[in-house]
């Protein structure tokens, strides 16, 4: 038997862990006086966008297996790793273009990989639904 979290208390944590993730990238460019790691920032909020747009719950029962929205999923799945590796990649750019230090390119892409991951679980957290057990804490 597993240890049960509540809802509010996974929330809260996964809200933690995201101002984690800003705090680092918004260290990175005041520490070091260099505000271009704010970028990183903007591509991994961007980076979900296409899964949820296409992804298969957009679609009618009737279109669930066909070919097309399973073309139409692959095409949010390459949106989203072309942006997520476009957010990895834009600090180590950085860096070797000189225009930040290394410390502020290590700084700024954890801090993007923590926000990144962070937006994926909440909306894993979200579409998976809520137990009966969870909306009785809630009072539903």
């Amino acid at each position: 038997m597993g240890l049960k979290v509540s809802p509010l208390t996974r929330i809260i944590s996964l809200s933690g862990f995201l101002a984690l993730g800003f705090l680092l990238v918004i260290l990175s460019c005041a520490l070091f006086h260099n505000y271009y790691p704010l970028f990183d920032i903007l591509i991994f909020l961007i980076a979900p966008i296409p899964n949820a747009l296409f992804s298969k719950r957009n679609f009618d029962s009737s279109e669930f297996m066909n070919e097309s929205s399973k073309n139409v999923e692959d095409v949010g799945h390459f949106f989203t790793g072309l942006l997520v590796t476009s957010g990895l990649a834009l600090p180590t750019v950085f860096y070797h273009c000189q225009i930040i230090n290394h410390y502020s390119c290590i700084m700024s892409t954890i801090g993007g990989i923590i926000i990144y991951l962070s937006i994926v679980v909440f909306s894993w957290f979200f579409n998976s639904g809520w137990d009966e057990e969870d909306d009785a804490l809630f009072g539903y």
